[in-house]
């Protein structure tokens, strides 16, 4: 609805309640920092979006196995971030570690290789 106010306000709710329930390093708290990620990035505060998605990827890299597909969403996410301030060198770099996990953790014809794929394709165009 375009209303990013209200998500942050109750996203950063969200994450204060998982804060005092969780330990520091529980996949649920990924989620949150990513949900306010998001946010930002879809303001294209892409800056504030980074500092989200990397302590989003900074849990999930200690909670779940190197080829998990929810860790290339991290690095997707953190590559269309970079892609959005324009720094598409950095971008392509976690592209391709997303495409590289999501080749070995999904099927071949699994739509979130060719989103991927066509973001890595749009950076490369732009540099």
């Amino acid at each position: 609805m375009g209303d990013y106010s209200k998500a942050l306000e109750f996203y950063e709710k969200d994450l204060e309640i998982k804060k005092k329930a969780l330990p520091p390093n529980h996949p649920h708290l990924a989620i949150s920092y990513s949900n306010i990620g998001q946010v930002y990035n879809n303001m294209g505060d892409y800056s504030k979006a980074l500092e989200f998605y990397e302590k989003d990827l900074e849990i999930k890299k200690k909670a779940l196995p190197s080829n998990h597909p929810d860790l290339a969403t991290s690095y997707n996410n953190i590559g269309m971030a970079y892609s959005g301030k324009g720094d598409y060198s950095k971008a392509l770099s976690f592209l391709e570690k997303a495409l590289s996990i999501r080749r070995k953790s999904l099927p071949s014809n699994h739509p979130n290789i060719k989103t991927v794929t066509n973001s890595i394709d749009y950076v490369k165009k732009k540099m």
